[in-house]
């Protein structure tokens, strides 16, 4: 092979190292726009917007004006409304309950698929009554916290 057939090839090949480059480039970004959304882009689209304590719900699943505190008695059965603004496909909502050093005293989930604003209801109570102190429920959206809120028993 002649000198100037080497070049003449190896010209090519360095003209074409950055074809295929963005050949690749272009293959990746159409890869990654077929990949199913993950949890965290999912959360991402859907957000909680509102979490209110209260003593009842009202018929849109909100916690009632006249309902909305943050003390309780003992016997009172102690609801959460959430509202949730976006849209996801499956994503779990979860209400933590936890007295005050930090034990659970209940957990629930529920699978929310809203397309727009939503309102999603939590609550706890027990037979025998809730022990008298400080307690949160915490909020969160595909097991990430995404709200806190603090009440009292008396």
């Amino acid at each position: 092979m002649t000198t100037r057939w080497r070049t003449l090839v190896l010209a090519m090949a360095v003209g074409l190292v950055p074809a295929l480059g963005a050949c690749e480039r272009d293959v990746a970004e159409e890869e990654a726009a077929d990949v199913p959304a993950t949890a965290e882009e999912t959360a991402a689209e859907l957000r909680v917007t509102e979490v209110d304590l209260g003593r009842s719900l009202g018929p849109d699943g909100r916690v009632a004006d006249a309902a909305d505190t943050d003390d309780f008695g003992p016997n009172d059965t102690i609801y959460v409304s959430v509202d949730t603004d976006g849209a996801a496909s499956g994503a779990t909502l979860t209400a933590r309950w936890t007295y005050e050093d930090g034990q659970v005293v209940d957990e629930s989930s529920q699978t929310i698929s809203p397309t727009g604003p939503s309102v999603t209801e939590f609550h706890i109570s027990m037979p025998d009554g809730l022990p008298a102190g400080e307690y949160e429920v915490e909020i969160l959206l595909d097991g990430r916290v995404v709200e806190t809120e603090e009440f009292e028993v008396r």
